[in-house]
């Protein structure tokens, strides 16, 4: 039984990602302290950067003995704020920065800016800053462990979560100093993380999707196998954005060398039936346990009939492989789906023309008993950091054009998001 929902100009215009970059125009306030890690404040303003943001830097007089303020101005564009008397296009500096900012983050943040802030200090640019601020205010604490430890540092982080203030970290790790214990900074990349889910708009909050990414491997013998050309960039970029928009998200991936996005439980299998195995844990015997499936994984046809369990040996000029069909897994959720939940989201890479791909998408829909196929080309999406695809329903199609996967990501979630309201 399957359900197909229109479709409403899914393109790569969706408003939450432009050009790949689901931080696109948003003002970063990126405050510096004066800590050891402030060298990691560097890579968080190039990942934001690199996310579509503005980002503009406030040092504080002590960070600059340990990060120059020209390495900020070469990776953002923009020279750092910092003194409260510097001339500005209007107003003071850190009423204007507070007013404009979508979000203030100080990384790394001392002990004593903890401290400072909890007084309502405003005896330099960054706390007078954090004292105008109209956005929220996102802390990453980086000290000793024996600073984070202590009560008086204790209580500010009490006293600044009941007023508000956000918090990543610290961790547990080597400090500067090589003891271990909680105060480490969180990584740049969590940070970022963190960053792009507050400033996300989170159209799957409360909602579990499972994605599924990569090539599945069926072993011949223990040194080889038979594998297909799947990157796991599509599934990955899928997990990443739904993540970011408030999503639940596991994510079973196939063998692939691509990180974790943060925020996301990762399954790693290797072939089909663990894939199988996996999904079912996932979604539970009544399908119950996910509001939405995305089988962007390349799931092989076929596997080998008997694995040898040593190396086959060349001996012959030729040589036959005994295969067997694996379980169609999509098809066997579909059909076992008996109401609308979960939205089931299938994959088509084909090597036909258009009008031949949206055709055979159309054929897997009803075949697989599922809501939406999304079909592409192989040329276009095996291996690469772009894709062009067609979301096909039974009735409507709608292309995406060639962009980058964290776009087209946002196009798939972008319907997903108005099936769930139009089910709701």
């Amino acid at each position: 039984m399957s359900y197909h929902p229109s479709i409403a100009s899914p393109n790569a215009d969706d408003s939450r990602s432009s050009n790949g970059q689901p931080l696109a125009e948003k003002l970063v306030v990126l405050g510096v302290t004066g800590s050891i890690a402030a060298y990691k404040a560097v890579h968080i303003a190039r990942l934001l950067i690199k996310a579509g943001a503005v980002v503009q830097v406030v040092m504080t007089e002590r960070a600059k003995q340990f990060v120059g303020p020209a390495t900020f101005a070469g990776i953002t564009g923009r020279p750092p704020a910092t003194s409260m008397f510097e001339p500005t296009d209007g107003g003071e500096s850190h009423v204007s920065l507070a007013a404009k900012a979508d979000l203030i983050v100080i990384a790394p943040a001392t002990a004593d800016m903890l401290a400072r802030l909890v007084q309502g200090r405003a005896d330099d640019l960054l706390t007078a800053t954090a004292l105008c601020a109209e956005s929220r205010l996102l802390i990453a604490p980086a000290m000793h462990p024996s600073m984070w430890a202590h009560p008086a540092t204790k209580r500010n982080v009490t006293q600044l979560k009941a007023d508000g203030v956000l918090f990543v970290g610290p961790e547990c790790g080597e400090v500067a100093s090589g003891d271990q214990g909680e105060g480490r900074m969180s990584e740049p990349e969590r940070i970022v993380a963190t960053i792009r889910g507050l400033l996300a708009e989170r159209d799957l909050e409360g909602r579990h999707i499972v994605v599924t990414a990569g090539p599945t491997v069926e072993d011949i013998d223990p040194v080889r196998f038979i594998t297909n050309r799947s990157s796991g960039k599509m599934g990955f970029a899928i997990a990443e954005r739904a993540a970011d928009r408030g999503a639940r998200v596991t994510l079973i991936a196939g063998p692939v060398a691509l990180p974790t996005p943060y925020g996301v439980k990762r399954i790693d299998v290797r072939a089909a039936l663990e894939l199988q195995l996996a999904l079912d844990g996932a979604l539970g015997d009544d399908l119950n346990g996910a509001d939405a499936l995305i089988m962007a994984a390349a799931v092989a046809d076929y596997r080998v009939a008997s694995v040898a369990d040593a190396k086959l040996k060349r001996d012959a000029d030729s040589t036959n492989l005994s295969l067997i069909k694996n379980p169609d897994l999509l098809a066997t959720i579909g059909r076992r789906r008996t109401k609308p939940w979960p939205i089931l989201i299938g994959f088509a890479v084909e090597t036909a023309n258009d009008e031949a791909i949206i055709a055979l998408g159309r054929e897997k829909l009803h075949k697989k008993c599922i809501d939406v196929v999304v079909a592409n080309h192989a040329a276009e999406a095996l291996g690469a950091d772009s894709n062009r695809v067609w979301l096909v329903t039974e009735t409507e199609q709608q292309l995406v054009s060639t962009a980058p996967k964290l776009v087209v990501a946002d196009a798939i979630l972008g319907w997903l998001a108005r099936s769930f309201a139009e089910r709701s």
